[in-house]
């Protein structure tokens, strides 16, 4: 009877459990959380030191459940994601989903200090990731420090169920995550150099799938290897997790067709090569319809600034033809575009189009309610008796619109939720403060001293918005892949040199630009985006390579609340890490 009692008394817990879990998808359900057709997928990301042997050394490094890159999570496009991160590390640690938008629910979007303060070592925090229309590949990284360097895996969505893809199914789908390595600690580099006021130790390799390939020393057995059959197509799903750099791909011999980026499809078209930023994905088709042998696949690193080094070495992998024959030794090499060639860079952006058909329509916002620009600038800061390993004795920065950003210490969104006062002010500038030839040369020193402060944007909700994104050549000036958190938008237009507001804009592309989340602004050059605010919250806008995040390039924007129940902001999770440090900064 007593064995009777308990086993009934389980049951009944469960039974318990599964009604409230049904329960809480109902309430979802009806709060305009979960489509109906949407599944919940849950998962557990354990945060912990792990050691890893590469190019004949090893480390410990920090990874999600010991893996490095991190798991592939799968799902389909609305579907709901529920991620429990246990950090069981040594540093604090947040998790960014990086080009989902998050709607009205900010508070798991991840960014330190803009929509929540620090998963501390002994805690956790439940993420609710709420995917909405993005389909294809995305990915997930952490968002505190450098700590995306090992700490970052894809997110691929796939179709909802009873749709397909616009193309053939392929025979399989292949996520290639490239990545960056030192061979000495992540955070020991980052400390260096922000105490230096110099720029960061380059990398000693690049990575494909977490692996150098046989290029490097001591990795013959590191290279990533990817088995076709002959006449079948396969779908890379490129990742850049690399740190600091835009990056060249090839795949040797094989042309590669270009279907998808940022979680939204292309019109197809052809390519020997791509090029990727930091923060992007690319979505490929690759025909396996060459000779059965070894071929390899290669990155390497675009850098458009003479005189400023940088990993110049190629990470590999390896595709290799099922079935019997001699394969070539080496395997057969790819053709890769030079490392300073802009032009191939810029060339390969602006192929890029929307698919813009009857079931993947777009809608790029026409009539302008606001627009702003920005510009983007490696400025530096004097330090005390020149001692800084900057230029002439000075300590780096970086800025938006000449404001170089001061991280508070209470994350932004819980102090606009709360109205705590004293921790951002709202006097981020529509334009730049002062008006020079922005990609003109030999400009004042006076122009390279940024205002440090904590400022955002507010934007009223359902604004059509248009920003010019402006490179400006101050200390040379460099490429800036560019990440707007909470949106995807429309790339309308981009150029050489200075905006002009009367004649660039007549050649924009309102018909089909390309949905992205993270545009590369050509180095002195700019890019023009436009989105609709229709996700209220607080968003993070930035540069993507993290050398520049570090020295303070980047923005937020405050999006209001609209007037219908749903354009409003969400309360935040009872679980929300909590903020120790409620020392109001100096904004």
């Amino acid at each position: 009877l007593l064995v009777v009692f308990v086993c009934t008394k389980r049951k009944i817990m469960r039974l318990k459990v599964k009604i409230f879990i049904q329960q809480i998808i109902v309430f979802l359900f009806l709060l305009g959380l979960l489509p109906a057709h949407a599944f919940v997928h849950r998962h557990r990301f354990i945060i912990k030191e792990a050691p890893y042997s590469k190019l004949c050394s090893s480390k410990n490094i920090l990874t999600v459940n010991g893996q490095f890159p991190g798991p592939v999570i799968y799902a389909n496009t609305g579907d709901t994601l529920v991620v429990n991160v246990q950090n069981d590390g040594t540093q604090n640690i947040t998790i960014h989903w990086h080009g989902v938008k998050q709607p009205r629910y900010p508070w798991s979007d991840g960014p330190e200090f803009i929509t929540q303060c620090p998963i501390r070592p002994g805690t956790n925090f439940s993420q609710r990731i709420n995917l909405s229309d993005e389909e294809g590949t995305l990915w997930w990284h952490a968002h505190s420090d450098w700590s995306r360097a090992t700490v970052n895996g894809a997110l691929i969505i796939r179709p909802a169920n009873k749709t397909n893809y616009p193309f053939p199914r392929p025979a399989a789908e292949i996520p290639i995550i490239l990545g960056e390595w030192w061979k000495s600690d992540v955070q020991t580099v980052v400390n260096e150099f922000l105490a230096s006021g110099g720029d960061a130790n380059k990398s000693d390799a690049f990575l494909i799938n977490g692996q150098p390939g046989d290029l490097y020393p001591c990795s013959t057995n590191d290279t990533f290897k990817l088995t076709v059959e002959k006449d079948k197509t396969y779908m890379l799903r490129i990742v850049n997790a690399v740190m600091n750099n835009l990056m060249f791909f090839s795949v040797a011999n094989h042309q590669l067709t270009v279907v998808g980026t940022d979680g939204a499809y292309v019109k197809p078209f052809k390519s020997n090569y791509i090029t990727i930023s930091p923060g992007e994905t690319i979505d490929v088709l690759l025909e396996a319809n060459q000779n059965p042998n070894h071929y390899y696949m290669g990155a390497k690193a675009y850098n458009s600034v003479v005189g400023v080094p940088f990993d110049n070495t190629t990470t590999t992998a390896i595709i290799q033809y099922r079935g019997n024959y001699t394969a070539s030794s080496p395997p057969i090499f790819p053709d890769l575009p030079n490392f300073d060639d802009t032009n191939a860079s810029f060339n390969f952006t602006r192929s890029l189009k929307s698919l813009a058909d009857k079931t993947h329509p777009i809608n790029v916002p026409l009539n302008i309610t606001t627009n702003l620009l920005f510009t983007f600038s490696v400025n530096t800061l004097p330090c005390e008796d020149e001692s800084c390993s900057g230029p002439n004795g000075d300590r780096f920065a970086a800025s938006v619109n000449n404001i170089s950003f001061v991280l508070p210490r209470i994350d932004i969104l819980e102090a606009y939720y709360k109205n705590i006062q004293g921790v951002y002010g709202d006097e981020f500038p529509s334009f730049p403060p002062l008006n020079f030839n922005f990609t003109g040369g030999s400009l004042p020193v006076e122009l390279q001293r940024p205002d440090r402060r904590t400022e955002v944007h507010v934007l009223e909700y359902g604004t059509n918005v248009e920003i010019v994104l402006q490179g400006t050549s101050l200390l040379g000036g460099v490429d800036h892949p560019i990440h707007l958190h909470g949106y995807s938008f429309y790339v309308v237009g981009a150029g050489f040199g200075n905006f002009d507001k009367d004649k660039d804009p007549l050649n924009y592309n309102l018909v089909d630009p390309p949905l992205q989340n993270t545009i590369a602004v050509v180095r002195n050059g700019w890019a023009a985006i436009r989105f609709k605010a229709d996700n209220p919250g607080v968003w993070f806008m930035h540069c993507h390579l993290e050398r520049h995040v570090s020295w303070g390039m980047e923005m937020a924007f405050i999006v209001k609340d609209g007037k219908g129940s749903q354009e409003k902001l969400l309360p935040p999770p009872p679980d929300m890490p909590l903020c120790l440090n409620l020392n109001i900064p100096h904004i």
